[in-house]
Formats: structure tokens, sequence, C-alpha cells
């Protein structure tokens, strides 16, 4: 058994029976530019805009209502500059675009956070991003 072993009802899965995005998948690449605009748009208020990320821009104050709502102990502007990028991304997707489930959503935001954000990045998106879920989309933590 290796360290990166993973187990689940009792059988060991192999690297290519997980459900894992793969860095070279188009839309991994994809969600991870629009977090590279979003966390630039955070320091450079009067560049313009890159069309990946004006949505999401548009929406911020419900988006940055919601992240205030379900993160009580981390007012916005103390998020880490990352972690917001990803919230407001994951937020937006899981709001206005439809397509994907939520499960995708979630996935994606926690490993763009764990492969940018610090070592705790990825269970902050995740909790916040839960609760948003459950208490948004009305998804029981459960379901």
């Amino acid at each position: 058994m290796l360290p990166a072993d993973i187990f689940v009802a009792g059988k060991l899965l192999k690297p290519k029976q997980l459900n894992v995005q793969k860095k070279s998948d188009p839309r991994h690449k994809k969600r991870i530019a629009i977090v590279k605009n979003l966390f630039a748009a955070q320091f450079q208020k009067n560049q313009t805009i890159p069309s990946n990320v004006k949505d999401v821009i548009a929406a911020l104050p419900k988006i940055d209502k919601l992240i205030t709502q379900y993160a009580p102990e981390w007012p916005i502007e103390q998020i880490p500059a990352l972690d917001l990028a990803v919230l407001r991304l994951a937020v937006f997707e899981l709001l206005y675009q439809k397509g994907t489930p939520y499960k995708v959503v979630v996935d994606e935001a926690v490993e763009i956070a764990k492969e940018f954000g610090s070592d705790t990045s990825y269970e902050f998106v995740n909790g916040v991003l839960g609760s948003v879920i459950e208490k948004e989309l009305g998804v029981r933590k459960d379901g």
C-alpha cells in the first residue's frame, strides 16, 4: 500500500479510477485562468476587465454578500485574495451557470485551492461552498 492509496467502501482505487480533474483538462485550465484574472482584478481596480470574468465581476455584490453570510468569521477584506477568487468563481458557477453539477464545482474549487492556496485554503473553500449549496440551493449535506 502506498501513501497515496485511496480506499472507498473497502476497495482500493487506482488513480485512473478516481474522478479527479486532470490538470490538462481544458475546463480546469479555463477555471484556473478565470481565478487568476479574478485574483488580479482585486489589485488592478482601474484596468480593463478580461472578458472571461466580466459576468462574475458584475455579480460580485450578490456573490460577496453570500460569502460574507456563510463565512461570518472572515470579513471579505480579510479573506486571502486567492481563496476569495476561488470562492467568487465557484459561487458564480453555482448560482448563475446551472449546467455544471454542484459536486463538480466544489471539486474544482477545492482542487484549485489546493494547487494555488495555502495549506488550509481548500478546507475553507469547501466549508463555505457547502453552506452555500445547502442554504441557497437547498441540497442537504448528505445528499
